[in-house]
């Protein structure tokens, strides 16, 4: 059935069911958690129903159908997003309010999904709202995580990893489909024999993993497609042996059940040993193969032809985690559907398309050759068959270039690259920015880009402008609506019509009023969380993302101590007031950045607690960043930090939602921000630092000398010698000489490899310009609607469109 109109006598009698049905309460004696699943069941009954239609149909066209496969989703809260997209806020308001229910208190209860970290995440599930909203048959495929990455608590300015036990309530969004399993295999031999003229493969004495599929409905803004994304689970295909639990033998008993499950057990497990990796690469094929399963058994099941896969169905490999997906579907498709191995092939090539999203050695996934082998004989099969086949494609290009052959090697020195085989398995590969995109042909893939250049393009992220704008940031939304309209919400390129509007002084103070009360409301959270009074008036300085060196949190902290030394030497100078605020997690196994985070902490508790600089600076650190907690920063912020070291962000996502809400940016030359300043203009962003194209001139000619600019720059001396000199830890003053030391010495004769003081003088100049922009306000509030009406291409609405229009050819679904 279409979606149809809602009352609210109808919500509120919903309501009021659910707390029967669910749990024998009523509105007097019923939980604030109860309150929260009678509402959103309510909310989801409906869904369900819009959802049933769509899948029929779906099913009824017999269209292509997209799976996006990824480790990540980083979903956020559900209740919220539904709400908005199914235009149902007001009036669940209106009916909760009857209720004497506080809708916006019963949001807060839902956790954030544990199903991803960082940026890689948040753009799959912005994807996900942008395919259901365009009305494209998009389904996302990943892992139930049962604990996400961890909850970050704050002990001493010390990073504690906690357990983040997001489904222990349950989570009314998913349906689990245990009568849709999928078994996944590892370990074992594998036995070839001929029959009948034809190769039969058997896999042997594996362990047998069963997968468990939970389904959950991805509503799009105003659209009747509802997708769906898949998450598996494990489980163990005997739950327990009854016969050593009946001898008292219950560790044993549970063993093999706790083995097979620890699978799903938790997103991203250290992998700094050898039982991590195991843990980390089993994660990897078990959702990969479950995933490959149940398409090719869906694609089979409606009638369509193993022959014609991949003209129905694409599927797209977000990064290298689940690139075992083109060897996996190798092997049904020679094992089970019984094709041979070119048809296989063309088959397989024609149907995956694989996005890179980082420039970095160190993030292109490498596997020793041996675990795979050890882990997944036949997929170690058909890996090693693709390589040689490959090399003896590029023996015939390159006769006698053996150092090239062996550099491009899909396998080489012991190790199976991951990155190479999307390449080689692949029809499509993209970057994610114009930069990034250059970098991929240029250095990183450029043997690989010689001989498959029409494989290579660029598609710029985005974000969904519904989310992190519409609903973050309700105030802004209307009046954006006010001045130009609602159709902006599904169409962002018309936000482009404020600018005729820049100048309007009555449009700046509303667009003032706004910020202001979005800071008010941050203020108060920061208040009740660490107990730190902010000033109002301030600016608010933000950097939140993930905790890495190459995105310089430590670069921003350096200058607020050098701020704060000039505040020390004249503590009556102009300066306006600034409230600068991070949130960020570190890896658990990532010790350098975790030691950033607690100089954060430290320099923190000596600027806040000094009363001579007057409150001129204060310094906050957000604990256990999410997403939740990013909807309540970004439309509150007034400069946002995007200041990675030129060549390392591949694209960025956080520097669109900061822009879509008017926020300034300070930030280099790189990923993302290259178009940003594009589309604004260079006198509405503030560009500092060196460029891409320097910084690697600097690491070829081996010119870079941080030391030196440590000796004739008084002021970088200062800040690098307060590391170590007891100025910020007086009782542990070798605290932070890890810090120090890499700066000016670094490791194998690489210091600074991030090169913070090279861009440190450049850094506070474009700090100073935007402070004294930020002192006329008509002038930065001009700025501040530039940057929203120009944020339109950065919506995940227009990447999807191109992503369609350029590789995966969907057809748009009208009913």
């Amino acid at each position: 059935m279409r979606k149809r109109e809602i009352e609210v006598e109808e919500i509120k009698n919903a309501i009021e069911l659910k707390l029967e049905t669910l749990f024998g309460r009523n509105l007097k004696n019923a939980s604030k958690s109860q309150l929260y699943k009678a509402v959103a069941t309510a909310l989801r009954d409906d869904i369900m129903r819009s959802w049933a239609y769509s899948k029929e149909k779906v099913l009824e066209e017999n269209g292509k159908e997209l799976y996006y496969l990824s480790m990540e989703f980083l979903m956020g809260r559900f209740f919220h997003n539904n709400l908005t997209n199914l235009m149902l806020e007001e009036k669940a308001e209106v009916a909760c309010n009857e209720l004497g229910i506080d809708l916006k208190e019963i949001k807060e209860i839902e956790p954030d999904a544990g199903l991803g970290n960082g940026g890689l995440g948040r753009l799959a599930a912005c994807f996900l709202d942008s395919l259901a909203t365009l009305g494209l048959s998009g389904h996302g495929n990943g892992i139930r995580y049962e604990y996400g990455l961890f909850k970050q608590k704050i002990i001493d300015g010390y990073q504690v990893e906690m357990p983040d036990p997001w489904l222990e309530d349950g989570n009314v969004w998913e349906v689990a489909k245990p009568e849709e399993p999928e078994m996944v295999y590892f370990g074992g031999t594998v036995e070839k024999n001929m029959e009948n003229g034809r190769l039969t493969i058997l896999q042997k004495n594996c362990q047998c993993v069963k997968a468990i599929p939970y389904d959950v409905p991805i509503v799009g803004y105003k659209s009747n497609v509802i997708n769906t994304l898949r998450l598996w689970g494990a489980r163990a295909l005997k739950p327990l042996d009854m016969g050593l639990f009946g001898k008292g033998q219950y560790v044993d008993a549970l063993a093999e059940k706790e083995l097979a499950e620890v699978i799903s057990k938790v997103l991203y497990p250290e992998d700094n040993h050898e039982e991590g990796r195991h843990l980390r690469l089993k994660q990897q094929y078990f959702f990969i193969s479950a995933s490959i399963q149940s398409i090719v058994r869906k694609f089979k099941k409606i009638g369509n032809k193993i022959q014609d896969l991949h003209k129905k169905t694409v599927i797209h490999i977000n990064d290298t985690h689940p690139t075992l997906a083109i060897p996996e579907l190798m092997r049904i498709l020679i094992d089970q559907e019984g094709l041979d191995w070119e048809k296989a092939w063309g088959i397989t090539t024609q149907t995956f398309a694989y996005t890179n999203h980082t420039t970095l050695p160190e993030a292109l996934e490498k596997w020793p050759e041996e675990l795979i082998k050890q882990l997944l004989p036949r997929i170690y099969d058909i890996i090693h068959e693709i390589n040689e086949r490959f090399c003896r494609d590029l023996w015939e290009k390159y006769p006698g270039q053996w150092e090239k052959i062996s550099k491009m090697a899909i396998i080489s020195y012991g190790e199976i690259h991951m990155a190479k085989l999307c390449i080689v398995g692949s029809f499509s590969i993209n970057g994610v920015a114009k930069l990034h995109s250059e970098i991929l042909k240029r250095d990183i893939f450029k043997d690989f880009y010689e001989i498959y250049p029409s494989k290579f393009i660029n598609i710029t992220n985005g974000v969904t402008h519904r989310r992190f704008l519409l609903r973050a940031n309700p105030d802004l939304a209307d009046a954006i609506t006010a001045k130009i309209g609602d159709g902006w919400i599904t169409d962002s390129f018309q936000l482009k019509r404020l600018e005729t509007s820049c100048e309007d002084a009555g449009f700046q103070e509303e667009i003032c009023r706004v910020r202001q009360k979005n800071k008010e409301e941050l203020a108060k959270y920061i208040l009740d969380t660490t107990k730190i009074k902010v000033d109002l008036h301030s600016i608010f300085d933000v950097q939140v993302k993930r905790l890495h060196e190459y995105k310089r949190q430590l670069l921003n902290v350096l200058h607020i101590m050098y701020l704060y030394n000039q505040l020390l030497d004249h503590p009556n100078q102009d300066m306006h007031p600034k409230t600068f605020i991070f949130a960020a997690k570190a890896a658990p196994g990532y010790h350098k950045a975790k030691l950033i985070i607690k100089l954060i902490h430290s320099v923190a508790d000596k600027i806040n607690n000094d009363r001579s600089i007057y409150n001129k600076l204060k310094l906050i650190f957000l604990e256990n960043y999410r997403v939740s907690l990013a909807e309540k920063i970004i439309p509150a912020a007034d400069i946002s930090k995007q200041i990675s070291t030129a060549g390392k962000e591949a694209s960025g996502t956080g520097n669109m939602k900061f822009m879509l809400n008017g926020t300034l940016t300070v930030g280099t030359l790189d990923g993302a921000n290259i178009e940003m300043n594009e589309q604004v203009g260079p006198e509405n962003i503030f560009i500092f630092g060196s460029t891409a194209e320097e910084i690697e001139n600097c690491r070829k000619e081996k010119s870079y000398y941080p030391h030196e600019i440590y000796k004739k720059n008084d002021d970088i001396k200062r800040v690098v010698d307060q590391l170590i000199n007891g100025f910020i830890e007086p009782e542990h003053p070798d605290i932070f000489r890890e810090i120090y030391h890499d700066l000016l010495y670094g490791h194998g004769g690489v210091a600074d490899p991030y090169f913070i003081l090279k861009d440190f003088a450049s850094y506070c100049h474009i700090n100073k310009q935007a402070e004294e922009t930020y002192k006329n306000p008509k002038n930065w509030w001009k700025k501040s609607i530039i940057n929203i009406a120009n944020a339109g291409y950065f919506s995940s609405d227009r990447t999807i469109e191109e992503y369609n229009e350029k590789i995966w050819k969907l057809k748009k679904h009208d009913f």
